[in-house]
């Protein structure tokens, strides 16, 4: 795909993007796919599984108290426990604000410690990543941002995504629809949303503006975005996913470049 090789532009000393369809081909990819990158807070969808996993292996429920006085594994997983970012600080009662939380994931990790007697990156490893074949990702400290993985392996995921294997369909639909609807929130790097949409452990881009997708990705897409340049999205009304890994970290240059390259991914699948 010739819209690919823009990561060739870009101030990263290494990128590499690949665009997947549902049933697993490659439509296209771009760099090295093999090269490790760290993810940051793309990390969080690959925990997001092992939680969900958990979740149906009876670990947990997602009604479970977990986090702040009222919140449960739920609340934590769409960003509503109202823990602060990186403290164990309560800003909000549970349920009446979206503040991304970065803590709430090591909160969910250590739940889920605590109730399976292993630890969570020996779970994500047994749960999503040995049965996907992805041996070149691990999260060795924070799940929350501490996964390092290579395009290669995302792409695997990014095909998970869109035809669940480990996952029931319902829970699959739940955690890639939005939870929680209707509050406001900041969009780290892209500011305040009236509706600041996610599922579980999901970014929802519904109508959001600004929004690091493009603006012909549909609502329904969903993925995350991370520190370290990257992003993983996937738009079910398109049938495809696209990962990008770079090793330049996040700024004014990603937000500048960031929707117009998914914007001609898109319009290059359409026109096929």
């Amino acid at each position: 795909m010739q819209s690919l090789k823009a990561i060739d532009s870009w101030p990263s000393a290494h990128a590499a993007a690949a665009v997947v369809a549902k049933d697993g081909s490659l439509l296209g990819s771009h760099g090295d796919l093999t090269r490790m990158f760290a993810l940051a807070s793309v990390t969080k969808l690959l925990s997001s599984y092992a939680f969900l996993v958990a979740v149906e292996e009876g670990a947990f429920e997602l009604d479970t108290p977990a986090g702040p006085e009222g919140s449960t594994v739920k609340h934590l997983l769409s960003h509503t426990s109202g823990y602060d970012f990186a403290e164990k600080t309560v800003r909000f009662a549970p349920g009446t604000r979206r503040l991304y939380s970065n803590v709430g994931f090591d909160v969910l990790a250590e739940t889920l410690e605590a109730a399976t007697g292993m630890s969570f990156a020996e779970y994500l490893s047994e749960a999503v990543l040995q049965p996907l074949g992805m041996a070149s990702t691990s999260v060795e400290g924070s799940a929350a941002a501490d996964g390092v993985s290579t395009a290669d392996d995302l792409v695997k995921f990014a095909t998970e995504l869109q035809t669940p294997t480990l996952l029931a369909p319902e829970t699959h639909f739940q955690a890639t629809h939005v939870v929680y609807p209707g509050l406001a929130g900041i969009l780290p790097g892209y500011g305040r949303q009236k509706d600041n949409t996610w599922g579980l452990g999901m970014e929802i881009r519904s109508e959001k503006s600004p929004h690091w997708t493009g603006s012909l990705n549909s609502p329904e897409t969903f993925g995350h975005f991370g520190q370290a340049g990257t992003f993983l999205w996937v738009d079910p009304l398109l049938g495809t996913a696209c990962v990008t890994l770079t090793d330049k970290p996040f700024g004014p240059w990603a937000v500048e470049a960031w929707a117009p390259f998914n914007d001609q991914i898109v319009a290059e699948l359409r026109a096929r």
